[in-house]
């Protein structure tokens, strides 16, 4: 049992964990580059408004999507099931 373990460490998480984490990171990193584009990109204001924030969150939430549908399709594509 333990060898088992040993050879595959993600055999633990089940699909629906990894597409859960994915989608948390996803979010993450689409929230944050966002954010960054509104407060450092050259010639927009440098001031972070509802806007930016709805939109920031706008990207976050289809970084989210687009990771976690990825994953699902690999995970298709592979044979494991979701």
């Amino acid at each position: 049992m333990l060898i088992e373990q040993q050879k595959d460490p993600q055999s633990g998480r089940s699909p629906e964990t990894r597409r859960r984490r994915a989608g948390i990171t996803g979010f993450l990193v689409g929230l944050v580059a966002a954010s960054a584009f509104f407060a450092f990109f050259p010639g927009l204001p440098h001031v972070i408004d509802w806007g930016a924030i709805l939109a920031s969150l706008a990207a976050g939430g289809l970084a989210r999507w687009g990771c976690r549908s990825w994953i699902t399709g690999r995970a298709e594509r592979t044979g494991r099931g979701v």
